[in-house]
C-alpha cells in the first residue's frame, strides 16, 4: 500500500495529491489503494507540500509566489514532491509523473499517455526559465473544451490562464452558432448570462489548480462611459447608451465615434482629467469586487491610428497619456489598499514608448508587447534590432512585420518606465494554419521563446484557439515545455512527443509531414511568396506544381494510417485518426490553393468555401482539436482577403 502524506494545508496541494493518486493507479494498477493523509511531520510515503516545509532552498527564486521551483527527490516508495508555492507542488507532480514515463498529448482523456509500469527513483530540481507560461482564450470555444483546456495547462509545465473581456460571448458564439459550419450544424445561441456564469466557472477552474490567473484586457476605453465593451453598435444604429457615451470618445478627422462599430476598437479622449477619473473609477471598482484576479490587463483600443486628436491630447503622444493614466490608476488602487498587479500593453498605437511620461511604482506593474502583425515565417532573433526605432506619429503609424521591431519598442518602454515585460503571442490565432503540418511552426515556437528569453522578456501569453491541436499537438506542447526549460533541444522534443503519439513507426509520420511541408511551403500559405504583387499576394505559377503533388502524398500514406488506427494506446489512436482526418484537410486545402497560385482570387474564394463545408462535416467528430472557426478567419486574414472584400468574422 502507497502513502501519500500532504504536509501542507493549501487546497491546490490537496488538489496535487489527488491528481498523483489518481495517475499512480493508473500506472500501477495492481498495487493497491493509495492513501491520502494529511501529515505535516511525514518522514515516509510521498511528502507533498512547500520547499519551504521542507527547510529547502528557495534562494534562486526572486519572488515565490511568481517563480515556479520544482524539487522532486523519490525512490520506488515516496519521497519529496515539492515546489516554491502551491502551483509548482502541482506541477512537480505532473513532472514526476512525466519523467517516470506519462505524456499529455492533448487535452481530454484521449490525450493522455499513461503507461503501465512501476514509478522509478526520481531526482529532479528546476526553476523554470520564464515566469509567464500561458494561454489565453480566443477562436471558437465551448465550455467542455475549456474545462479541459485549463486542465492541460499545467500538464505540460504552464502556469498562466488568461479570460479576456468582461464577457467573452464573442467567442462563445463563433463556436454555439457554428460560425463557417452552418450548413453542417444547426446554430445553438447561448445567452449573455450563460456565457458569464461559465467565465466564472472557468476562473474557479483555473483557482483549483493555483494558476495565475489574468483577466480583461480590451474595452476600459468605453466601459466606464456606460457602453457595453463587447457590443456591436452597426453604422447607423441610434442608441442612447452611445450617444451618451459620444462626448468621451477619441476624436478622429474631426468626429467623436466609435472605430467601426466596436467599443473595443475605440480609444477615449484622455487628455481631459475628469476622463480619466472615470476610468480610474471603474478600474477601482473591478479591482474591489474580482479580488481572485492576479494580473488585471488594461488595454486601450484595439486598432492602429484612431488616437484622439483633439486640442489637449494633441499635447502628448498616445503612450504618454496612457502612463498619466495608469499613474492614476495606480494612485487609486494604493488608496483602497489594493495589490492588484496591472498589466499595460504595447500595441497598435501604444506600441511607440512615452517622450516625456515614466511610472512611479514600476513594481505593480508589467509590460505586454503584442506583436499581432510580425511574420511567422521566422522566428525572432537573439540579436539586437539595428534598424532605426520609428517614432509616434498622430495616427499616421504603420504596422511592424520585423519580428524584432516590437522587440525593440518592448525594451525601449522598459528602459523607460522599470517594468517586468512579457509577450502576448499570436501562434495559435490563424498562423497556424499557413503551416499544416506544424512541423516547422512548433521550431518557429521553440526558436521564438529563446529569442524573447534573450531579450530579457519574462515569458508568453499565447492569444490563440483552445482547439489547436490538429494534426497534432505537437506546436503546441512544444510550446508548453520549451517554456518552462528553455535549454530543451528541439529535435530531442520531435522524438519524444511523434514517439509517444505514433509508436515504434512514428519516423513515417514525420516523412510524410516533411513532404507535405515542402509542397504546402509556409511562406506561400503566408502570402510572402507572390510573384506579382499586382495580381495579388498568392500569384506564384511555380507553387501549383507543387501543390498538384499533395494527393499523390496522400494516397501513398493512406495505406500506412489505415494499418495503424488501431494501437495500444488510446492517444495513439486517437493520433492516427487525426492524421486520417488531415489527409482530407490537406487534399482539399491545396487544390483551392492551386487555383489560387494562378491567380483565379474568385474560383479560388468559391473553392474555399466549398472546402469549408465539406470538411466541416467533420467538426462534431474532431472540434477538441480542430477550430472550422479559425480556419475560417484565417482564410479571411491573409488568403482570401487578397485582391477581394474580407468575410466578417463576427467579433
Amino acid at each position: 500500500m502507497f502513502r501519500i502524506y500532504k504536509v501542507n494545508e493549501s487546497p491546490v496541494v490537496d488538489y496535487a495529491a489527488e491528481e498523483l493518486k489518481k495517475y499512480l493507479r493508473m500506472m500501477m494498477p495492481d498495487a493497491g489503494e493509495f492513501i491520502i493523509e494529511r501529515k505535516l511531520d511525514a518522514t515516509e510515503g510521498f511528502r507533498l507540500g512547500l520547499m519551504a516545509d521542507f527547510g529547502l532552498d528557495t534562494s534562486e527564486a526572486e519572488d515565490l509566489v511568481l517563480d515556479d521551483i520544482i524539487h522532486i527527490d523519490t525512490d520506488a516508495e515516496g519521497g519529496i514532491i515539492a515546489g516554491s508555492n502551491a502551483r509548482s507542488v502541482l506541477l512537480a507532480v505532473y513532472k514526476y509523473l512525466t519523467i517516470n514515463g506519462c505524456r499529455w498529448l492533448f487535452p481530454g482523456i484521449d490525450g493522455e499517455f499513461i503507461p503501465v509500469k512501476d514509478v522509478e527513483a526520481t531526482k529532479y530540481h528546476k526553476m523554470a526559465d520564464m515566469r509567464f507560461r500561458g494561454q489565453c482564450n480566443e477562436g471558437a470555444e465551448y465550455q467542455p473544451n475549456m474545462m479541459e483546456a485549463i486542465e492541460f495547462t499545467p500538464k505540460i509545465g504552464m502556469n498562466v490562464f488568461m479570460m479576456e473581456f468582461l464577457n467573452p460571448h464573442a467567442y462563445y458564439d463563433s463556436y454555439y452558432n457554428h460560425m463557417f459550419n452552418e450548413k453542417n450544424r444547426e446554430a445553438e445561441p447561448v445567452t449573455l448570462e450563460t456565457v458569464y456564469q461559465w467565465k466564472r466557472q472557468c476562473e474557479a477552474e483555473i483557482a483549483k489548480r493555483g494558476l495565475q490567473f489574468h483577466d480583461m484586457g480590451h474595452g476600459w476605453a468605453t466601459w466606464p462611459f456606460g457602453m457595453d465593451p463587447d457590443k456591436r453598435y452597426p453604422h447607423g444604429t441610434t442608441d442612447e447608451a452611445l450617444e451618451a457615451a459620444r462626448p468621451y470618445l477619441a476624436l478622429v478627422n474631426g468626429v467623436r465615434k466609435l472605430k467601426g462599430d466596436r467599443p473595443m476598437y475605440t480609444n477615449f479622449c484622455m487628455g481631459p482629467a475628469e476622463n480619466r477619473q472615470k476610468v480610474v473609477d471603474k478600474v477601482v471598482e473591478y479591482a474591489t469586487k474580482c479580488t481572485n484576479v492576479d494580473y488585471l490587463h488594461f488595454w486601450l483600443g484595439d486598432s492602429l491610428n484612431f488616437s484622439c486628436e483633439c486640442d489637449v491630447c494633441r499635447q502628448k503622444t498616445h503612450s504618454d497619456w496612457y502612463v498619466i493614466l495608469l499613474n492614476e490608476i495606480d494612485a487609486a488602487l494604493t488608496a483602497h489598499n489594493l495589490s492588484t498587479r496591472v498589466v499595460f500593453i504595447a500595441y497598435y498605437d501604444s506600441l511607440y514608448s512615452p517622450e516625456v511620461e515614466r511610472l512611479n511604482n514600476p513594481d505593480r506593474f508589467s509590460l505586454l508587447v503584442a506583436p499581432i502583425t510580425r511574420s511567422y515565417t521566422d522566428p525572432v532573433s537573439t540579436e539586437p534590432y539595428t534598424k532605426e526605432l520609428k517614432k509616434f506619429v498622430l495616427n499616421k503609424n504603420s504596422h511592424p512585420t520585423d519580428p524584432l521591431e516590437p522587440v525593440a519598442h518592448a525594451e525601449d518602454w522598459v528602459k523607460k518606465v522599470g517594468t517586468k515585460s512579457l509577450v502576448y503571442e499570436y501562434h495559435f490565432w490563424v498562423n497556424q494554419y499557413y503551416e499544416v503540418t506544424g512541423l516547422r511552426f512548433a521550431e518557429i515556437i521553440h526558436n521564438d521563446i529563446k529569442g524573447y528569453k534573450a531579450h530579457g522578456f519574462g515569458g508568453t501569453i499565447e492569444d490563440g484557439s483552445q482547439r489547436s491541436f490538429f494534426p497534432n499537438g505537437f506546436a503546441f506542447y512544444t510550446y508548453g515545455v520549451t517554456l518552462f526549460d528553455t535549454s530543451l533541444n528541439f529535435e530531442d522534443i520531435k522524438e519524444d512527443y511523434f514517439k509517444t503519439a505514433y509508436g515504434e513507426d512514428w519516423r513515417e509520420v514525420v516523412a510524410f509531414f516533411e513532404k507535405i511541408q515542402e509542397c504546402m511551403d509556409h511562406k506561400f500559405f503566408a502570402g510572402e511568396k507572390s510573384v506579382n504583387k499586382a495580381v495579388g499576394n498568392y500569384y506564384n505559377p511555380a507553387m501549383a506544381e507543387k501543390l498538384r503533388k499533395v494527393p499523390e502524398i496522400v494516397e501513398e500514406f493512406r495505406p500506412f494510417v489505415e494499418a495503424h488506427k488501431n494501437m495500444p494506446y488510446r492517444a495513439q489512436t486517437v493520433s492516427y485518426r487525426l492524421l486520417n482526418y488531415f489527409l482530407e484537410y490537406a487534399v482539399g486545402y491545396s487544390k483551392f490553393m492551386v487555383i489560387k497560385s494562378l491567380g483565379a482570387a474568385k474560383e479560388a474564394k468559391e473553392m474555399c468555401f466549398k472546402f469549408m463545408d465539406d470538411f466541416g462535416r467533420h467538426e462534431v467528430a474532431i472540434e477538441r482539436y480542430y477550430d472550422q472557426r479559425n480556419f475560417g478567419a484565417a482564410m479571411n486574414w491573409r488568403i482570401l482577403k487578397s485582391n477581394e472584400e474580407p468575410m466578417n468574422l463576427g467579433i
